[in-house]
């Protein structure tokens, strides 16, 4: 418990670093923004309290918000995100599966599930984050396609990722 405990905390500590230092920097052809911190709010296990998961996605949007000049845009979504977690989650999940799965991992809930929640998960961020930086739909076509290229782009890079823990702790996460 405690190994498993200590290896997340320097995952977090490494994703946050890796969205400050190059994440934040990456934006292909003006339209596609990774958002690859999520990751750590998205692999909380799935028995922690509601109560702990929403302050975890507040403290990390805050984080990020504090080093990309947002203004609690990030805290905002990461808050929302982390509400709707248990709700995305169900949705792909059978009932007697769902008592069962302690993590979410790639390992843990089986590659086609996994990759729906990210998705699902990464899409609602996108949304939720460009909405609250446009504050209007004054141009629904670039505001389309940078929800939907910015979900795909980092869908790509969490699965990438989550493929490289696993291997890397063994499966263990």
């Amino acid at each position: 418990m405690a190994r498993s405990t200590l290896q997340f905390i320097i995952l977090t500590i490494i994703i946050v670093l890796a969205q400050v230092i190059v994440f934040n920097h990456v934006c292909l052809f003006d339209v596609a923004m990774p958002f690859v911190f999520i990751y750590v709010l998205l692999r909380l296990p799935m028995s922690l309290n509601v109560n702990w998961v929403l302050t975890a996605g507040f403290l990390l949007g805050l984080l990020i918000d504090m080093f990309s000049d947002t203004y609690g845009m990030n805290a905002l979504a990461g808050t929302v995100l982390a509400q709707c977690r248990q709700y995305v989650l169900r949705l792909y999940l059978a009932p007697e599966e769902e008592s069962s799965q302690q993590e979410t991992s790639m390992h843990s809930l089986g590659t086609e599930v996994y990759a729906k929640y990210l998705l699902t998960m990464t899409l609602l961020y996108c949304c939720l984050i460009f909405v609250i930086e446009a504050f209007s739909f004054f141009n629904p076509v670039q505001l389309m396609l940078r929800i939907v290229a910015s979900t795909l782009l980092s869908w790509s890079i969490m699965m990438g990722i989550d493929a490289l823990i696993s291997k890397q702790f063994g499966r263990t996460g």
